[in-house]
């Protein structure tokens, strides 16, 4: 390729990815979708606007892959993987297997003989890494349960690539092994040697991680110089990368370990941010040129074997992911994303037909079928992620807000905590090691059933609903704690409790100051605002490390949170009449300054 074609490729390259983003941003799409698209559009077989050059700019653009996992790595600490093994070798086996198995045996109707039918099932058995977290990102479904279950599958799929790698030779009986077929340096070593040089590649990846790359960094980072910064992270994620390589391992596996090594750096946000629009802009491309090899001569040559292929891969890929996440007792709303997230074909299956081609397990027929059904796979996965956001997210969460309230059993209660998450958690533990009989509710399905497994003894059920109240206990309990994690039923709740049952104590979580205000305002008399007592600790914190004793600060926090305390009990008067409320806000401040000012110039003695 020629200076001026290459310009010429990346012109129409970055200008449909600029025009397919925005078009997807407005029109509020999966920008994952829109490059698909988009590469469709500009490739061979629409408006070849980019020539036959497809394949080798998508292996330059596969590097995002690579550099994205590289930063999932930087955000899982070893402590944090280690938690998720079940999930990956438990989860993950169980999809790997059962997708292979199902697929393979579907197959068999138009496989030569069982060996290439496994090989279709193993190829096929693989999902996209590149656009799943990129769509789980896009969405903030990464770090949720779901989304760790998903990533720990893609995990394991990467994992599998080394046995893989080492069952296809032993598949093939019609050809030798082509030392074309692999890349490997280390292809026609004996098996033992071959895995001694894949711990030494993969120990070297983790020890260099952690021993070298922190004083390197630290020297990088003395120069003040942040071109050289970039480019000692972009070095050592390709170095990574041609170790991998070298040894035949996934490259995206192993720079994914040197980020989980590098997970509790120093330096871990400063490469997260140089490596994140390489991340970005290396995947639209990837995306392009993923959609610009789609070849509509080949679908259009054999339409309706093309479609029931397509169909019959989504179908069985769809009900094998749905059986597993009923066995693992998933809510049908996370069930339906798991599916559907992993049910296309994966970027690493296009290498796997090359192998499995190379080593005859695989006829010329077969495999551009299987190229064409994962090219259209990866095509539709962002339309059915769509799908499931804006249609089967809500019916199915609304579904399961349809669930029967349990049947609340107790042996007398001393307290009831309305909402069980992150905050009414906390209070429930610390009442339960005070050996105090309390009755925890929540309202979220999916968050009761994870309780429950984890051995809280929490009730599903609305706590608005009266006589779910009465049979918790409400008539009998000294205090109600509302921890629900919604302003407007808060408020509702605490109304609700008060016309029912007028002798229970009410503590509620506040939403925010304005909050408080209006709970003050109906009578509630314990009132605690979400982040305030976090936030004075953190103010007391920040006042030692500045010089002051522990006793001086604490001193200091204590006074400002009485002085504020009684402030928002004042305004509680003055709520609704702004012009008043800026003049209690500023005889506040002045009053607070006038206190601590009096503190500095006549220090108290220590007695």
């Amino acid at each position: 390729m020629t200076l001026e074609q290459f310009l010429i490729s990346g012109l129409v390259y970055l200008t449909a990815a600029v025009i397919s983003a925005l078009i997807a941003r407005r029109l509020n799409l999966s920008s994952v979708l829109g490059f698909l698209i988009a590469g469709a559009l500009i490739g061979p077989s629409a408006f070849n606007l980019v020539g036959d050059n497809g394949e080798t700019v998508k292996q330059f653009a596969e590097f995002g892959v690579i550099v994205m996992l590289f930063l999932i790595g930087l955000e899982l600490e070893p402590t944090k993987l280690w938690a998720l093994r079940k999930q990956i070798f438990g989860l993950g086996a169980l999809q790997v297997l059962g997708v292979s198995a199902l697929l393979g045996l579907a197959a068999m109707f138009v496989a030569r003989d069982w060996r290439e039918g496994l090989v279709i099932g193993i190829i096929l058995s693989m999902s996209s890494t590149a656009i799943i977290l990129q769509s789980l990102e896009e969405r903030g479904v990464l770090k949720t349960p779901v989304g760790q279950s998903i990533f720990s599958v893609l995990l394991f799929q990467d994992i599998s690539v080394i046995p893989i790698l080492a069952i296809f030779p032993l598949l093939a009986v019609a050809a030798p092994i082509e030392a074309s077929a692999s890349s490997s340096m280390i292809a026609q070593l004996p098996a033992w040697l071959k895995a001694i040089s894949i711990i030494v590649a993969v120990g070297s990846v983790a020890l260099g991680g952690r021993y070298l790359t922190r004083p390197l960094f630290r020297i990088v980072a003395d120069t003040g110089a942040r071109e050289i910064f970039v480019a000692t992270a972009l070095l050592l994620v390709v170095a990574i990368t041609l170790v991998m390589e070298m040894v035949g391992l996934s490259a995206a596996l192993g720079t994914f370990l040197a980020g989980v090594v590098l997970a509790d750096s120093e330096y871990r946000h400063e490469l997260e941010m140089d490596l994140q629009p390489f991340k970005g802009l290396l995947l639209a491309i990837f995306f392009i040129a993923v959609g610009a090899g789609v070849d509509f001569k080949l679908i259009l040559a054999a339409p309706l074997l093309m479609v029931l292929g397509l169909l019959t891969f989504l179908i069985l890929k769809l009900l094998t992911h749905i059986f597993l996440a009923r066995i693992i007792g998933m809510p049908n709303a996370d069930a339906s994303r798991f599916s559907i997230s992993l049910a296309q074909g994966s970027e690493f299956g296009f290498v796997l037909i090359g192998i499995a081609l190379g080593l005859n397990l695989l006829s010329a027929n077969i495999a551009g079928l299987l190229t064409a059904v994962i090219a259209l796979s990866m095509a539709t996965a962002a339309l059915l992620m769509m799908i499931d956001d804006k249609f089967l997210q809500p019916w199915l969460g609304q579904r399961e807000e349809d669930r029967e309230a349990d049947v609340i059993t107790h042996d007398g209660v001393d307290a009831i905590i309305a909402g069980h998450g992150r905050f009414g958690m906390t209070i429930g533990r610390v009442l339960a090691a005070q050996g105090l009989k309390t009755t925890l509710l929540d309202h979220d399905s999916s968050q009761v059933d994870a309780l429950r497994k984890f051995g809280f003894k929490v009730f599903y059920g609305d706590a608005l609903r009266t006589d779910l109240l009465e049979s918790a206990g409400a008539k009998e309990a000294k205090i109600m704690v509302i921890a629900i994690d919604d302003r407007e039923k808060i408020t509702e709740l605490v109304k609700v409790a008060q016309l029912n049952f007028p002798k229970l104590q009410l503590l509620v979580r506040a939403y925010d100051r304005s909050h408080a205000g209006e709970l003050l305002k109906i009578g509630v008399k314990y009132v605690y605002r979400e982040v305030f007592g976090s936030s004075m600790n953190l103010a007391k914190d920040a006042l030692i490390v500045l010089g002051q004793t522990e006793k001086d600060a604490s001193s200091v926090v204590k006074r400002f949170s009485d002085h504020d305390e009684k402030f928002l009990r004042k305004s509680v008067a003055v709520r609704d009449d702004q012009k008043a409320l800026q003049d209690l806000a500023r005889e506040s401040r002045a009053e607070i300054a006038r206190v601590f000012a009096s503190d500095r110039d006549n220090p108290r003695s220590d007695e």
